[in-house]
């Protein structure tokens, strides 16, 4: 028989962040359990992957157990795995692909240079599909990554792995990144919180500054108040970034504080099982209703109404694969049979881009300006949507992506995310939270969407919608897992 698998130490992220700030906790006692449960778990998990061996990482934690307390950050002492896009000084940022394994960082992006100033101790990387493509979590480099509700199931991605080691308990925070739902719908699969910023709020690492902007990263964690802790150390302004808003990080501590009744009852609220026309399966369709009954039920005033995206979908498909124009480029640097080493999806989308036309770009780009103008107004009468985080439950893991709900034929792997890939064009803040559970138990999240630049308003409502329906209290059953 095996010994039981060893219980988390910690309650929540923001508790154990002030605990091992004020040395109630040591960073060695953390990093040992969190070793134990990645020991324990992981193999069978695959979250987290180019682990440091455990006595390197204990090593780091000794360290962070002799700075004195005063000069401890916010994120003292605390493990850490960003995502495998995400540039850190002695890894390789592989993106899950194996001609980029090799790919020693030099230096920390700007993502994760302020996890480090805040005191965190990176261990590794979080899996995602190759090239991040895709919302399920697997690739030739590392495997695939399994959902701890059910271990036949996808995660989602392409953030998945960041999703899975906070449902399973492996790190108590994470990070990701969101260009179609890359941090929405993993959180929806795993029960957890993703949150995609407003464009502009985190720091700019790739790609175009202006146009086609519409990747950002952002924080995943298991609650609301986590999130925003994790938000107020990585959000602020860029001075690298043209497009950078000026709000520094702290401004977001307040979401610790929901709103209170006099606030949910001003609150206009719309709602949309399917966001105008999208094939939804039936239990994400009722977690929706679900979650606007229970925002009406804390005082706000909640319609059924939807924003006029007509034409998001075209833009997103356009931009996305102007995107990958730049990463055509880096593969003709490996070797000039490239294709002939990427997943299909990946290379249809590559190709998709470099047969792109100028008046393809630029009509992409005036209608998106239409798309924005028109959401706009929605936004003028209220102050949040509530949609669906995926159109599916987590679904087979040996699917590579949906090819049909209710009947509807899905033309390419990006159409099944069509409900957050929409969103994205507009560039307003979205947030994954725990909406329920199906039938056979598997989470489905529900999207809340905020007003432009509403970061800090839309925290505060999904915090209370997290504290009046408390779904993500309900983690996966790890217990037999060996």
């Amino acid at each position: 028989m095996s010994d039981p698998i060893p219980a988390p130490i910690w309650q929540d992220a923001l508790s154990l962040c002030r605990d091992l700030q004020s040395g109630s906790i040591s960073a060695q006692a953390v990093m040992c359990n969190v070793y134990d449960r990645i020991n324990a778990l992981n193999p069978t998990f695959n979250a987290l992957v180019d682990l440091l061996p455990q006595d390197q990482a204990m090593a780091l934690a000794v360290e962070a157990d002799a700075v004195p307390i005063a000069a401890r950050g916010p994120l003292h002492g605390l493990p850490m795995a960003p995502k495998d896009a995400v540039a850190v000084k002695g890894f390789a940022t592989t993106w899950g692909f194996p001609g980029f394994a090799g790919n020693i960082e030099p230096s920390d992006d700007e993502l994760a240079r302020r996890m480090r100033a805040a005191g965190a101790i990176f261990i590794g990387h979080s899996n995602m599909p190759e090239f991040g493509l895709g919302s399920h979590t697997f690739n030739e480099l590392y495997g695939n990554t399994y959902n701890p509700y059910d271990l036949s199931k996808t995660p989602g991605g392409s953030s998945g792995g960041a999703a899975v080691a906070l449902a399973a308990d492996l790190l108590p925070l994470a990070d990701g990144s969101d260009l179609g739902g890359s941090l929405r719908n993993p959180a929806s699969f795993c029960n957890v919180v993703g949150f995609r910023p407003s464009m502009g709020r985190m720091p700019f690492n790739r790609g175009f500054g202006w146009f086609g902007r519409m990747v950002t990263t952002g924080p995943m964690a298991k609650n609301i108040p986590d999130t925003a802790l994790m938000f107020s150390i990585i959000a602020g302004p860029d001075r690298s970034d043209p497009l950078t808003l000026s709000d520094p990080g702290i401004t977001f501590l307040d979401a610790l504080t929901p709103l209170d009744v006099k606030e949910l009852k001003r609150l206009r609220v719309g709602f949309s099982t399917d966001l105008g026309s999208l094939a939804i399966d039936p239990e994400v369709a009722q977690t929706v209703r679900d979650a606007a009954s229970s925002m009406e039920s804390l005082g706000a005033h909640v319609v059924e109404a939807a924003p006029n995206l007509d034409g998001a979908m075209n833009v997103f498909q356009v931009q996305r694969a102007a995107g990958l124009r730049l990463l055509a480029k880096r593969l003709e640097t490996i070797s000039p049979d490239w294709r002939g080493m990427i997943k299909d999806t990946a290379q249809w989308n590559i190709d998709k881009g470099l047969a792109l036309t100028a008046d393809e770009l630029m009509q992409s780009e005036l209608l998106r300006t239409v798309i924005y103008r028109r959401i706009t107004h929605f936004f003028d009468e209220y102050d949040a949507l509530i949609i669906p985080s995926a159109q599916v439950p987590p679904f087979d893991a040996t699917l590579d992506w949906v090819s049909e709900i209710n009947g509807v034929n899905m033309p390419t792997y990006i159409d099944w995310m069509a409900v957050c890939c929409m969103i994205s064009v507009t560039g307003l803040p979205a947030i994954s939270v725990p909406g329920g559970f199906t039938q056979n138990g598997l989470p489905i999240g529900v999207q809340i969407v905020g007003k432009p630049r509403g970061d800090l308003e839309l925290l505060r409502i999904a915090h209370a919608f997290e504290a009046a329906t408390e779904h993500g209290l309900r983690g996966p059953s790890l217990s037999a897992i060996r």
